[in-house]
């Protein structure tokens, strides 16, 4: 843990912070392999951050499924883009980016608590200035100027998208999300070594969530890649990283606890 803590600290007290708020995931889809870890990741984090004298906040949040319903370099970009214009939220990115988004606000001073936070972040995404200053930040970068309002004509998409469905109907009780992301990694969505090339239209949406029922109706997910064989095998591996019963499971936290000191 300490040798974590100071890779992830080093560049971040570098830049001469004010203040610095943590995003620790937890589950199968984290860093550390058990919540213990994770936990104890985040309490040195912000233990030597302060020391340093930086206020900092971390939060543990889930990632025993996806964060939101798309996982990919395009199909993320796109989610995002749809979530800051209001065409669609998804509710736990929306419960993890405000929680975020809430400690950030109050440790730069610009709220004085979670209430007038929360307010204030609502305003600038149901008034479009979140949106605006997300698209000046791409044409900043050399980026399109009406990335957007027209990310569909800029967006690379997948030769072959196709939804992928369980074998056997019931509720999703449990899903291996490192392996959903390896699984976008053997599309090409992400590299294995420095050499590789990416192909950013790969990956998965509409993505099932835990407690949804699945059936031949509702799909698992949408697959988007490159030809027939890749299809397979991505869909082989949904498949065998989601489990169903014949019970909808308890529903967990997707902020799990607030480590300040």
């Amino acid at each position: 843990t300490p040798l974590i803590t100071a890779s992830i600290l080093a560049k971040k007290l570098a830049e001469g912070l004010d203040a610095l708020v943590m995003d620790v995931k937890v589950g199968s889809g984290a860093f550390m392999p058990t919540y213990e870890l994770s936990e104890a990741l985040a309490e040195a984090i912000v233990g030597v951050s302060n020391g340093a004298g930086v206020r900092t906040t971390a939060l543990l949040t889930d990632m025993n499924q996806v964060l939101a319903s798309s996982a990919g370099n395009a199909v993320e970009v796109r989610e995002a883009v749809q979530f800051l214009t209001g065409e669609y939220r998804n509710p736990r990115l929306f419960d993890v980016t405000m929680a975020l988004c809430v400690e950030m606000l109050i440790s730069g001073k610009l709220a004085k608590d979670d209430a007038e936070a929360r307010a204030k972040l609502q305003a600038v995404l149901d008034n479009g200035k979140a949106a605006e200053i997300f698209g000046r930040m791409v044409a900043a970068q050399k980026g399109p100027t009406d990335f957007v309002e027209n990310y569909a004509k800029y967006l690379p998409t997948a030769m072959l998208s196709k939804a992928v469905y369980a074998d056997s109907e019931g509720f999703v009780s449990a899903m291996d999300t490192r392996a959903l992301g390896m699984a976008v990694v053997s599309m090409g969505g992400g590299r294995r070594q420095a050499s590789d090339t990416i192909d950013y239209s790969v990956g998965f949406t509409d993505m099932a969530r835990l407690g949804d029922s699945v059936d031949g109706q509702r799909p698992l997910a949408v697959i988007h890649a490159k030809d027939e064989a890749s299809w397979q095998d991505a869909a082989k591996a949904v498949k065998a990283a989601i489990s169903l019963d014949d019970k909808a499971p308890e529903t967990t936290p997707t902020v799990y606890r607030r480590i300040t000191e």
